[in-house]
């Protein structure tokens, strides 16, 4: 079979396989940046820290990255109706919804992401926080070619769950390294 009989095999307007390569060489390059910058942060910096409506940096960021959590596990479910995983018929504002709710989970996280990148830096003085530094630097870039399948169209079908699957799962194991980690540790007075 030659080339055009391959590409014809595929099912109508499908993209071909070696296209699966753009997002995640987008969101490798993503992922690298966020590291390499955070990576040259030096960690103590005093100054540049907000807190909102919160009692100090680090409750902000556990609240938020709570917020962000919660509101993917509403991403996740909306997704599952949208590819009718669910009993129910899909009504037509599911759609619209699981985007708006992605944007405010996405619009959670940059708060978070400013104090761990820009004035926390990457860090490895304990387990924890090695994989929460290696799981934040992948987390936009998984993003990046979620959002980048959803932007160019016709992957396979299969493309478009893993990767919101994947920014999901890092998502939690985010907050998990970090959120619940306060608090149940710190937060809790133990």
């Amino acid at each position: 079979m030659n080339g055009v009989d391959a590409l014809a095999a595929q099912a109508p307007g499908t993209r071909p396989a070696r296209w699966i390569g753009v997002p995640v060489v987008a969101g490798a390059l993503v992922s690298l940046t966020v590291g390499l910058v955070a990576g040259r942060t030096e960690p103590g910096a005093t100054t540049g820290y907000f807190r909102l409506v919160f009692s100090d940096p680090i409750h902000l960021k556990s609240w938020l990255a709570t917020l962000a959590a919660v509101v993917a596990c509403v991403q996740l479910f909306l997704a599952a109706w949208i590819f009718r995983k669910l009993p129910w018929s899909r009504p037509a504002w599911v759609p619209a919804t699981h985007r708006w709710v992605g944007r405010l989970t996405f619009v959670a996280t940059l708060p978070v992401a400013y104090h761990c990148v820009f004035k926390l830096g990457y860090q490895t003085y304990t387990t924890r926080v090695l994989v929460h530094s290696l799981l934040g630097s992948a987390f936009f870039g998984a993003y990046v070619a979620k959002v980048t399948v959803v932007r160019l169209h016709r992957f396979p079908r299969w493309v478009l769950p893993t990767a919101g699957g994947l920014v999901f799962a890092i998502l939690i194991g985010l907050w998990y390294t970090s959120a619940y980690w306060f608090f149940t540790t710190v937060d809790s007075g133990l």
